[in-house]
């Protein structure tokens, strides 16, 4: 941490850490020449560890196998907390606090120069900063990995901040870098602040910005840019708030085969009840059918408990394509038919065929796999996956909900849920101020058909 502190605020903060039994250096501004043996000699720009710094002229300090006293005016501090210290910070716990920060702020220095070179400093509304956010507009998206990962990062701050001695080691941080009285986590929220701002800035600025001026247009294009960053934003923590949801949905699934939900899949699209025939047993199944990103599983209701569900199979949604099939013969099935889809593998004899009851409900399923293929090639582009962390991590917190050997109980009735079931659609565009809905704390958890019934934000 680099700093231009008073001289007393170094020796205050220096102290603290190194009674604390942290290590700090210091950046030496200029060359020391020693004016005698007990004197430590260093050029600037050397970095020396501080051994003590109780006295706020002199401080005694070490280079490589060098020791001695060196002019405490010499110097600027930051602190470097040692990694070694396991006993304060593991790595793991770095990274929950601060996040990619580091990315952030290596592609912020980079977007920076890019907008002083287009500011025009002698003639200001001549300057043409548009373009530097449409060069950057997909940079930008490492925000998104900030942001979800921003409550942990308070949840962790909180707990540290219980014990004296994290707290005596941020506030000499503060001290050290010289900047305002506001707590470590008020830091932290900055990223978040920061990519909320942008569309709000952008607004203002087109506003005042003649529409024939040069960068009207490239003023417009940002801000419609930065709209969509914050959309895709709050799109991936709703995703990534989901995937415990979906583990959970798994976890109460009687006689689950094969891999997880979330080896392949993140939202549940859509769900529904349907009559089944495949090859080559055309027997009619009442099965219940739940649509995520690349595959549907399809489940068999208990006869007695309706709202206990056996797994029965799935179908990847990648190698299938959907067909609309007319009332009457079905020349495939040879039977008559009503309300029909039919889902046919790409490759290969897989067919099945799939019957609503109400024709409406039909128009429902077929939007749905639109919706699908639509989710499947947005995130394609965008590059949204879960990582493994993220996946075992959320069946881990399934599996001690439902510990093995407990019967799976369901506190709703399940009918409820499909009642208020409707279609969904991708968001095209979204309010600036929901972005801010980045920071709020995690809910309550809910009931398991409350939560699967909030997996996806259906609108009429």
């Amino acid at each position: 941490f680099l700093c231009n502190a008073s001289s007393l605020q170094l020796e205050f903060a220096a102290s603290v850490l190194i009674s604390d039994g942290s290590v700090v250096y210091a950046e030496a501004l200029w060359d020391h020449v020693t004016m005698d043996d007990q004197e430590l000699g260093f050029k600037a720009g050397d970095v020396i560890e501080v051994v003590d710094a109780t006295n706020k002229e002199w401080w005694w300090g070490r280079i490589m196998d060098s020791e001695g006293w060196f002019p405490a005016s010499f110097v600027r501090g930051y602190v470097k907390q040692c990694r070694k210290r396991t006993d304060m910070f593991t790595e793991e716990q770095l990274c929950t606090i601060f996040g990619n920060i580091e990315e952030i702020y290596r592609f912020q220095r980079k977007f920076l120069k890019g907008l002083e070179k287009n500011f025009n400093k002698e003639q200001p509304h001549l300057s043409e900063i548009g373009c530097c956010f449409l060069e950057h507009q997909t940079d930008f998206q490492i925000y998104s990995e900030y942001c979800n990962n921003h409550p942990n990062a308070c949840i962790q701050l909180s707990k540290l901040v219980k014990v004296n001695k994290y707290v005596f080691f941020f506030e000499a941080c503060r001290l050290l870098q010289k900047m305002i009285d506001i707590s470590l986590d008020g830091f932290l929220l900055t990223p978040v602040q920061k990519i909320c701002k942008y569309p709000l800035q952008l607004a203002e600025l087109l506003k005042y910005t003649n529409p024939q001026h040069r960068d009207y247009t490239d003023v417009e294009a940002a801000l419609n840019a930065m709209k969509n960053v914050a959309r895709l934003i709050n799109e991936r923590k709703r995703r990534l708030e989901n995937i415990d949801k979906i583990a959970q949905w798994q976890s109460s699934i009687e006689d689950w085969e094969g891999e997880d939900v979330l080896s392949r899949s993140s939202d549940l699209i859509f769900s529904g009840e349907l009559s089944k025939l495949s090859h080559p047993h055309a027997k009619s199944q009442q099965r219940m059918f739940f649509l995520f990103d690349h595959q549907m599983v399809y489940c068999k209701k208990d006869l007695l408990r309706r709202d206990m569900l056996y797994y029965k199979g799935r179908m990847d949604m990648d190698c299938m394509q959907v067909i609309d099939v007319e009332d009457g013969k079905e020349k495939d099935f040879n039977i008559s038919v009503k309300n029909a889809l039919k889902l046919q593998a790409l490759a290969g004899d897989e067919t099945h065929l799939l019957c609503s009851k109400k024709p409406e409900q039909k128009q429902r399923w077929l939007r749905a796999f639109a919706d699908e293929r639509i989710q499947v090639q947005h995130d394609c582009e965008t590059g949204f996956s879960l990582t493994e962390v993220q996946k075992k991590q959320a069946m881990l917190n399934a599996r001690k909900t439902h510990p093995a050997g407990k019967p799976k109980a369901v506190t709703r009735p399940y009918y409820d849920f499909l009642m208020r079931q409707k279609h969904p659609s991708l968001p095209t565009a979204l309010p600036q101020q929901q972005v801010f809905m980045l920071a709020e704390p995690k809910r309550k958890t809910s009931t398991f058909w409350h939560n699967i019934g909030r997996l996806t934000p259906f609108k009429k």
